[in-house]
């Protein structure tokens, strides 16, 4: 039992949308809808939007926080660690601590997905920092050493 009062508080934290920070790149529109600063580390919720064969990120895990996959709108293939399932609006997908997986849009349409951390790890400077990375170059002349290094600081681990 996290609240141990009786009579209930006035706590809830209201968040509209102009307060959203939205990351945008040229494949994806990663918006930050609810990070571990607003839900008191309990969760993190992004509102993840990807344009036509986007693409999406090789299999990998996390050892520290589960991470849930809710389709919104068009056909997102998602990896359950032993096989890729095309999925569609109002498909579901949680992948506990340690559970490989991997998304991607290979279709012709906008895909868009919600996404939720739990715990509220801070992934969004972990997109932040690797859109950095891309911008400035600086990925490419990373060794696979120091590239692991990164995301490993970000608990995000190859598969």
């Amino acid at each position: 039992m996290s609240y141990v009062g009786d009579s209930g508080e006035i706590s809830a934290t209201y968040r509209p949308i102009g307060e959203v920070e939205t990351l945008r790149r040229p494949n994806v529109d990663n918006a930050f809808v609810a990070t571990g600063s607003v839900t008191n580390g309990q969760f993190g919720l992004f509102q993840y939007t990807m344009r036509p064969h986007a693409g999406g990120p090789d299999a990998h895990f996390h050892k520290t926080f589960s991470e849930s996959f809710y389709i919104v709108e068009g056909t997102v293939r998602l990896f359950n660690g032993d096989k890729w399932v095309d999925t569609t609006a109002g498909d579901f997908l949680y992948v506990p601590e340690g559970g490989i997986h991997a998304f991607r849009n290979d279709s012709d349409a906008v895909a868009q997905m919600l996404i939720l951390f739990a715990p509220a790890p801070p992934r969004e400077n972990y997109f932040r920092e690797l859109a950095e990375l891309i911008d400035t170059g600086r990925r490419g002349e990373m060794s696979e050493e120091e590239y692991a290094a990164f995301l490993a600081r970000h608990d995000q681990y190859m598969a």
